[in-house]
């Protein structure tokens, strides 16, 4: 079977549905399911408990949003079709991970955040620029940015009631993944990234946390 080749046009097409998927709601479908999906009565939350849960699983969400971002932003610029390819594998993994996420925000009784797609744009432009630098480049920045959603994911579970067993499944699987992901970029020849940048890359986390725990 003849392989098609994807025209630059092609591809810039690709990403613009990715982008109007990713921040339609409703629009992501996950292959797995969720994790501890058995039906189960919702975890007895207080008020003041319940709101900070949702505040967490809001920014988990936007944090996948950008993760979709910038995977697609490094695929429609990288050299090699190889690397293009394993950007564009994450990608569908993550978007169980968007899925997920919205379908919780939804059984808590809240929304996704306003400022996704700020952060998408953001995102998409740093992942497009990586991969004009160098693939080593972009395989060193999914590398990093993994490691610090790991860090995220961790002081989140921390954070999280004894009682919510829902978001507490989907969040240790999400740091699964994440893991799993950041090592196969660095195996794939990543750059290791300095601590310079990555405390740039920390005080731009905190500012999508900050916006998007409430709206």
């Amino acid at each position: 079977m003849t392989e098609r080749h994807f025209s630059p046009m092609d591809r810039l097409l690709s990403r613009v549905d990715s982008a109007l998927r990713t921040l339609t709601p409703g629009s992501a479908r996950a292959e797995r399911q969720p994790p501890n999906a058995d039906p189960q009565p919702e975890a007895p939350l207080n008020p003041s408990e319940r709101r900070h849960v949702t505040g967490l699983m809001r920014i988990n969400h936007t944090g996948e949003v950008c993760a979709q971002a910038l995977y697609q932003g490094q695929a429609l610029t990288a050299k090699l079709p190889e690397v293009r390819e394993k950007m564009e594998h994450a990608a569908a993994e993550e978007i169980d991970h968007l899925a997920w996420c919205e379908q919780r925000l939804g059984e808590l009784g809240s929304h996704t955040s306003v400022f996704n797609p700020l952060f998408y744009g953001m995102s998409f432009g740093m992942g497009a620029a990586a991969g004009l630098i160098s693939d080593r480049i972009s395989l060193g920045f999914v590398a990093a940015t993994e490691q610090l959603v790991e860090r995220h994911l961790d002081d989140h579970l921390n954070q999280l009631p004894e009682e919510d067993i829902k978001s507490r499944a989907i969040l240790e699987q999400m740091r699964e993944d994440e893991i799993e992901h950041g090592h196969a970029a660095l195996e794939a020849g990543g750059t290791v990234f300095p601590p310079p940048v990555m405390q740039a890359m920390v005080l731009l986390s905190k500012v999508m946390t900050k916006a998007t725990y409430k709206a």
